[in-house]
């Protein structure tokens, strides 16, 4: 298939999506349909804005009208937990989803993504995976260079995507985190958790007296150009820390990673980590190596306007 032609949607065209609120930001649809082009499949990725209180609502709707697969953004990763049929042992270990399969059963009665079935009938069941765990882990070892294991890092955040990364770096063996959230109590719990499950890791509710190797970004703010930096200068400054990571993307260089990179840190953005939470995905939904170089070229042309 030629790169310049695209099929126009079709009666037999499958469907795929990212909810979230906000949304018009997301990468993901160029990303994506670089990806079906590349692989010519005749799906197509859209965004879809979703209140909160219409996520259940929504994700019926998907479910009935034949999707083959969902993306989750905030706010919605751990809201989705109880509203899979099924969750992987991924979504299982970190609390949170970002894809969504749909399931139906082949003619063997074995339950497989819809998407890779011609005829899919029947009932069809919701299965939630974690990309967004080992995109990260992925995504900082090849962005900033950071050796994991035994790191100190202050996470700034205590939602879906901070809880899948604090729990994901003390797999890692991470030496210390230092957790900051608006709402220090979601700091605690999370903290409380943590401990749980890796007695090993030393975790703290605050920020760091010390240096750090990253600062890690799992709050929203800098989407938008208003927001305030998600943490606090005075309590922090960036020179003590190596490399900092944003998952925010898009703008590409976020207020956080503009005062880093003037306090002389490394930095590094979430394209990485949306690259690969979306190749994973992907394959989860067509059952297709994914592409990720033409991938990764979509989405560079569509943060930095770099040619394909």
């Amino acid at each position: 298939m030629s790169p310049l032609f695209r099929p126009a949607p079709s009666a037999r065209t499958r469907l795929l999506a990212v909810f979230g609120a906000p949304v018009r930001h997301s990468a993901s649809p160029a990303m994506h349909n670089a990806a079906l082009q590349e692989l010519a499949l005749d799906w197509t990725y859209v965004a879809c804005p979703v209140a909160p209180d219409h996520l259940a609502a929504a994700m019926e709707g998907a479910r009935c009208m034949g999707f083959a697969g969902i993306n989750l953004t905030v706010p919605h990763k751990q809201l989705a937990v109880p509203l899979m049929d099924v969750l992987d042992a991924s979504a299982e270990a970190y609390g949170a989803v970002n894809t969504v399969v749909f399931e139906a059963e082949d003619a063997e009665g074995m339950w497989r993504p819809v998407g890779q079935l011609r005829d899919p009938s029947g009932s069809v069941r919701a299965r939630g995976y974690n990309t967004d765990a080992e995109a990260l882990v992925r995504s900082l070892s090849e962005d900033l260079a950071v050796e994991l294991r035994a790191a100190r890092i202050l996470l700034l955040g205590a939602g879906g995507a901070a809880r899948a990364a604090a729990l994901r770096l003390a797999d890692e063996g991470v030496g210390a985190l230092w957790l900051v959230n608006r709402t220090e109590d979601k700091a605690r719990a999370l903290a409380a958790e943590i401990e749980a499950r890796s007695p090993v890791t030393e975790v703290r509710v605050g920020y760091p007296e010390g240096d750090v190797e990253v600062v890690l970004n799992a709050t929203s703010l800098g989407l938008r150009p208003e927001d305030p930096l998600p943490l606090d200068p005075a309590a922090f400054a960036l020179g003590r820390a190596d490399g900092v990571y944003d998952m925010v993307y898009r703008p590409a260089e976020t207020p956080l990673l503009r005062a880093a990179r003037t306090a002389g840190c490394r930095t590094a953005n979430g394209l990485g980590m949306l690259l690969y939470q979306g190749a994973a995905a992907l394959e989860l939904w067509t059952g297709r190596p994914a592409p990720v170089p033409t991938m990764r070229r979509a989405l560079e042309a569509e943060l930095y306007g770099a040619a394909t």
